[in-house]
């Protein structure tokens, strides 16, 4: 008697199981809800810049301030007004006079045309010491946290000191010995802002310093310069940028405080707070317009460096990124 058996199966046709047969229906049904999508995974980069974008403060921070560099550096090439000789002749006129959009002040000066100088002033002060006291402020701390040790509690005694004292007040010390022009500005308020910025980025080296490839650098032969260099400091970026942001805000209230109280830049040079200082001695005749518009600018242009700080402090933050 002669049995038939059922064909075997062609294994090539036969349905995968398994792995095979869930990415199959993977690739028919699209990814699950829930899931990545498939692709490349998006850079830190992208991701941080994403969340500054989302915050809508930090966007109008930035528009604020590409608005007052385009208006304090481009505005006087298009509206052309003489800030050295002085007019008694057309001084303190009220805004709307001809030629004098926002009128004049005491001693002539087209207003619109002094905001934009003393803006130029305040500007550059304001950005050139931040930058200076995030570099000091950044070597310092890199090289106390790194290195620890003696040197460490030296270094770091030196910043306390400093900071028991007043900033303002060491800024008044200082400007009072020696002639204020642009470049002692920038120094002095440099030199009395990089102190928190040292403090952090030292806390940050305390930590970076035991990471997997600095010690690999140190085992491969590499000194102390080269992992303060290429190692600390690149790695603390995130601090340094929402620090450095804060510090721009912190540079400008301090020229602004420093000319108010009469030791900015000479005349006829003059920034916002020299406005401000000005102006006040006119408050009681009620010509509003030497007070209120560079007092505006200075709020402006303060709160945009807030804000921007703000949204970086949220793009470096890796909680506070969507993954």
């Amino acid at each position: 008697m002669t049995i038939s058996l059922p064909p075997s199966p062609d294994p090539s046709s036969a349905p995968a199981l398994g792995l095979a047969t869930v990415t199959t229906e993977a690739e028919a049904k699209g990814a699950a809800p829930g899931m990545l999508p498939s692709g490349k995974p998006r850079s830190a980069f992208r991701r941080g810049l994403e969340v500054f974008l989302e915050n809508k403060l930090a966007v109008t921070g930035v528009a604020i301030f590409v608005v007052m560099i385009i208006f304090c550096f481009g505005g006087p090439l298009v509206y052309h007004t003489d800030q050295v000789h002085t007019n008694l002749g057309a001084a303190n006129l009220a805004p709307g006079s001809p030629g004098h959009p926002l009128g004049t002040d005491g001693n002539g000066y087209d207003v619109l045309g002094r905001l934009m100088s003393a803006g130029q002033i305040s500007l550059e002060v304001g950005l050139a010491a931040a930058f200076l006291a995030t570099v000091i402020g950044v070597l310092w701390g890199a090289i106390a946290g790194y290195f620890g040790g003696v040197l460490d509690a030296v270094m770091m005694r030196i910043v306390d000191a400093l900071l028991s004292i007043p900033a303002l007040f060491l800024a008044l010390v200082v400007v009072a010995i020696v002639s204020p022009s642009k470049v002692v500005l920038i120094l002095v308020i440099a030199l009395t802002s990089w102190l928190t910025t040292s403090r952090l980025v030292r806390g940050e080296a305390l930590s970076l310093r035991v990471r997997e490839y600095v010690q690999a650098m140190k085992v491969m032969g590499g000194g102390g310069p080269r992992a303060v260099l290429r190692h600390i400091a690149p790695n603390a970026i995130g601090t340094i940028m929402v620090n450095a942001t804060f510090q721009v805000a912190d540079a400008i209230a301090l020229v602004v405080a420093l000319s108010y109280l009469g030791l900015g830049v000479p005349p006829p040079q003059q920034d916002w707070g020299g406005m401000l200082s000005d102006g006040v001695m006119y408050v009681y005749d009620g010509y509003w317009w030497l007070i209120f518009p560079a007092g505006l600018l200075i709020i402006l242009v303060i709160t945009a460096a807030i804000f921007i700080g703000e949204g970086l402090r949220d793009a470096v933050e890796v909680r506070l990124q969507r993954r």
